[in-house]
């Protein structure tokens, strides 16, 4: 049993409220499922996605500024990744609360590193819009609101886009929805809008290995949800009801930034559903179905239309 061997990794799966598409989730068990627990994890009901921001040799976030090639050219590093004065801030991959790191690394942006560079993205006078890059299945909750809606500010101040380079869900959509524009591909997928968590009991397998774990605790619920015991119903039922207030937020959070294109009503009543591109701009989700190079270049000449009236 090897359960505890990665307490980093699993206190990001388990017991932890996570906007991120079922699928995903799936696939992170079938992953490390088996450093976890002997004999592996499975996520019942979902089909796992194998996801992973420039996987096939795609250049680091931004794809569509080709970041990596203009890197070379100029052999600097800059907080913004800039295309003349427009800055590109890539949403990629899993999304976390806290990293000490701009962009991408090992497959997470962290909002910590977003809000770096949205806060510096409203500061500079130099930047006359923002993209948005989105290519992402969602992550932690923790963060997310409060990313969006800095997201969201910084909209009133300059125009912003939000152009998905395949993917926009649950988290991922929940900041492409604070852009004042969204566009997407057409096989690419948005929404779900919902929350969920994940909860591991040991006990089966503990008990194989002829470990007993003995729970002490002051307080009634301070336990509730612990691996080490089946969850009871009373305390799955109580879990539900926080993610279903969760879910709230995220629809009236939505409603707000994309108002009657997508109302919080309408965001509920998706279910959680996510949709390619004509049905979600036909839903509201999205804007438009389009290139996103010819997207990209079509907003710089919007910016630069704008600047010079």
């Amino acid at each position: 049993m090897n359960g505890l061997v990665y307490p980093e990794i699993a206190t990001r799966i388990f017991g932890t409220p996570l906007m991120m598409h079922p699928g995903k989730a799936a696939s992170i068990l079938s992953a490390i499922g088996g450093r976890l627990v002997d004999g592996g994890l499975e996520f019942e009901g979902a089909v796992p996605i194998a996801h992973v921001a420039f996987e096939r040799g795609r250049p680091s976030a931004a794809r569509i500024s080709d970041r990596m090639g203009r890197y070379y050219d100029a052999n600097k590093i800059d907080t913004l990744d800039r295309v003349g004065n427009v800055a590109v801030i890539g949403i990629e991959g899993t999304l976390v609360h806290k990293g000490a790191f701009i962009g991408m690394s090992s497959g997470r942006t962290s909002y910590q590193g977003l809000q770096t560079q949205i806060k510096r993205a409203a500061l500079d006078k130099s930047i006359a819009g923002v993209v948005f890059e989105v290519d992402s299945f969602g992550g932690e909750v923790a963060g997310a609101f409060e990313t969006a809606s800095m997201i969201a500010e910084l909209g009133q101040i300059k125009p912003t886009i939000a152009i998905l380079t395949d993917h926009a869900l649950s988290a991922g959509y929940l900041l492409a929805s604070a852009a004042k524009q969204v566009i997407m591909p057409p096989h690419g997928r948005a929404g779900s809008i919902g929350v969920i968590t994940l909860h591991a009991d040991y006990s089966a397998a503990l008990a194989k290995n002829g470990v007993r774990v003995t729970i002490l605790a002051a307080g009634e619920h301070k336990a509730d949800g612990n691996p080490y015991e089946p969850l009871p119903k009373e305390t799955a039922d109580r879990i539900r009801g926080g993610l279903g207030k969760a879910r709230q937020s995220f629809a009236e959070h939505v409603g707000r930034f994309r108002g009657s294109r997508l109302t919080a009503a309408a965001a509920l009543a998706t279910e959680a559903q996510d949709y390619d591109g004509s049905d979600a701009v036909a839903l509201g989700l999205a804007d438009a179905v389009g290139n996103a190079n010819a997207a990209f270049s079509s907003f710089i000449a919007a910016v630069n239309k704008r600047r010079h009236h």
